[in-house]
């Protein structure tokens, strides 16, 4: 492995061999050889026979020694270029090249195909590859997008001194365009599609996977990027737009970037160096350089100001109003316009943020039944940081992350953008999470916003999981919020196994308790029962004494009221009856045979039997005497001179 000095040597005899001013492209081509020299000047540079040998071997090198972009000074030997090939290729090494491989992105309509071929293929080959996949005949196909000019099916690919990865377009002006229906319908369904641009940083080699909604602007991409990448926009050099892309205010969904994956490639445009001239030439490269028009800021630099500050200035300038308004009264109300100004800078996808405090936060993350708790994430905005725009849009805004939450989490914001606003959170902070979690906070850097607390409820206190900055990727702060849930859960399945327990224990006392008051008010219930019991029999023994005081009373009265029994020795009629009781037993009484029934009557009350209960029954004819006329007389009722009457009780 060639060391930093050598491989700077290598690097400058490169350099010098093929014409190749861009740094990073040379190093790239040095690097795919393992830093061979003579092997990435022979994978640059065509030769006759593919061989190149070093001018120290005492031979003649075969095929030009250098491409068409070297100047007449390099065809001499320098003392740094010569150590360099004494270096890389031993005398009288033979070096035998190795085909390269080119990889062509082509774009036609609403379709991407991707050829990869051999340099000594021609540009017929790659027509004849698309004649298949598009099912275009070849001669119908404009070929555009050579770097290099015009060129023909039997240009081979080797002789255009191409990169290894190429982007070129179809165009077939012999074949009628699709309807305007189908391209509306098209270019309707494109707008709701979210396209992700993998962007790669050229002077870092560093790549950024950003999603957008196909109604974002190329500029809106751009901005983006400077927030990312620190380059403002009139400064950016772009690889990577389709050819239709000729405007920065066309939507993604225009552009004909490829769907749903489209790579890119951007780099600082080293424009310090370069006369007025050379920019212009290189801005009318619409897919190179943006069109964004930077003369007014040319002389910036004079007066003390970076671009970092001018385009920041520009991005605060451009938002209408604040998340959160300072000193507001209530939390809630606070977080209603949070909520309303996020949707109209970030659109409706997006966290369903908790309108209330914060303490109102907990009580609904942590203090419902064990199975009902969740996660609470606290998201902290900062307008000042430089990450917020691409974390929110990005990031925050992402259906996988939105939809994770929603399931997950409860998830509160703050704006931490105003001093006022920021003081007035980490109070809260202090008392919710204690002053170690607040003084965290108050450390963290501006641009280290925004923040992404994730907190979890425990028994006496709340603890805060993680603390996620700005910095960050979707799969990376997916991958920390599925984290924090595998830790949630575990508490929570000891939360639910203790809380099953305690209702059962619960649910025990409670039976028993049930159980004991039932058998209380069982005996209670038997206790009335019995006491009713005695109550009414005391009651009914009340009226039946007052009842045989009250018989009694009128069987005195009756027994009073009769006449007196005549004697046997009677000179008068008398008729003599005799009783017989409902239990058999006899009494008789003489009576005067012009006594009315009515006495008879009062006779048989008087010994307990009165005729509105019992009946008198004669025998002989058999008759209901209590059915007679009362007033009438015994011998005219033929009582007369005996009589036996039976007492029955009446129904």
């Amino acid at each position: 492995m060639a060391s930093n000095t050598d491989r700077e040597m290598i690097l400058a005899d490169f350099q010098a061999c093929t014409g190749i001013e861009n740094i990073d492209e040379a190093i790239t081509l040095l690097e795919q050889n393992n830093w061979d020299l003579v092997a990435a000047i022979n994978g640059v540079i065509p030769t006759e026979n593919g061989i190149l040998q070093s001018e120290y071997s005492g031979e003649t090198l075969q095929g030009p020694a250098y491409g068409p972009a070297s100047h007449p000074s390099s065809s001499s030997s320098t003392p740094s270029s010569s150590s360099a090939f004494r270096h890389v290729v031993p005398s009288r090494q033979i070096v035998e090249r190795q085909p390269r491989m080119l990889d062509f992105r082509v774009e036609y309509r609403d379709r991407n195909v991707d050829v990869v071929l051999e340099d000594s293929s021609t540009v017929g080959d790659i027509k004849h590859i698309l004649e298949n996949e598009l099912q275009i005949p070849a001669s119908k196909m404009l070929l555009k997008g050579w770097k290099t000019g015009e060129v023909d099916d039997s240009t081979v690919l080797k002789t255009l001194h191409l990169p290894k990865n190429n982007s070129l377009y179809v165009l077939t002006p012999d074949l009628p365009p699709p309807s305007s229906s189908s391209l509306s319908g098209a270019l309707q369904e494109s707008l709701n599609q979210n396209f992700m641009l993998i962007v790669t940083h050229r002077e870092v080699q560093r790549e950024y996977n950003l999603n957008f909604s196909g109604s974002s602007t190329i500029q809106e991409v751009k901005q983006n990027v400077y927030d990312l990448t620190s380059i403002p926009v009139r400064h950016q050099l772009w690889e990577g737009w389709p050819a239709s892309a000729t405007d920065d205010s066309m939507t993604l969904a225009a552009s004909g970037i490829s769907y749903p994956c489209h790579r890119l490639t951007v780099g600082r445009r080293s424009s310090p160096t370069q006369t007025r001239e050379q920019s212009e030439e290189q801005c009318t490269d619409v897919h190179m350089v943006s069109d964004s028009d930077g003369d007014d800021f040319e002389d910036a630099t004079e007066f003390g100001v970076d671009d970092g500050e001018m385009f920041g200035m520009a991005s605060s300038a451009l938002r209408k109003s604040p998340m959160m308004p300072e000193n507001a009264e209530n939390e809630g109300d606070a977080l209603l316009q949070f909520t309303a100004e996020f949707s109209s800078r970030y659109g409706d996808c997006h966290p369903v943020f908790f309108i209330g405090s914060l303490e109102a936060a907990f009580q609904e993350a942590f203090y419902g039944k064990a199975r009902d708790r969740k996660l609470l994430a606290v998201y902290l905005h900062q307008d000042e940081s430089v990450l917020t725009n691409v974390f929110c849009s990005q990031m925050l805004c992402a259906e996988s992350i939105v939809s994770y939450l929603s399931q997950n989490f409860i998830t509160w914001a703050w704006d931490m953008t105003k001093e006022a606003n920021r003081a007035r959170f980490l109070t809260m902070c202090t008392r919710h999470f204690g002053s170690v979690v607040a003084q965290t906070i108050r450390t963290q850097k501006t641009d280290q916003f925004p923040l992404f607390l994730i907190i979890m409820g425990k028994r006496s206190s709340n603890e805060v999981l993680n603390v996620i900055q700005g910095n960050t990727s979707v799969d990376e702060l997916m991958m920390r919020l599925m984290a924090a849930m595998e830790i949630f859960t575990a508490q929570q399945q000891e939360d639910i196994k203790d809380e099953d327990e305690r209702e059962a224990r619960e649910n025990v006392k409670r039976e028993q308790d049930e159980a004991y008051r039932i058998s209380l008010e069982a005996d209670r219930a038997k206790r009335e029962a019995q006491e009713r019991e005695i109550a009414e029999q005391f009651r009914l023994e009340q009226i039946r004494k007052e009842q045989e005081e009250e018989r009694e009373a009128i069987r005195l009265s009756l027994e009073q009221s009769l006449p007196p029994e005549p004697k046997e020795e009677s000179s008068e009629s008398v008729s003599k009856l005799r009783f017989r009781t409902p239990s058999g037993e006899f009494f008789e009484r003489r009576f005067l045979a012009t006594s009315k029934l009515q006495v008879v009557f009062d006779f048989v009350a008087s010994k307990g039997y009165p005729w509105e209960e019992f009946k008198l029954l004669g025998t002989f004819p058999r008759r209901d005497v209590t059915q007679l006329d009362p007033n009438k007389s015994l011998l005219e009722l033929k009582l007369y001179p005996q009589e036996t009457l039976f007492l029955e009780a009446k129904e």
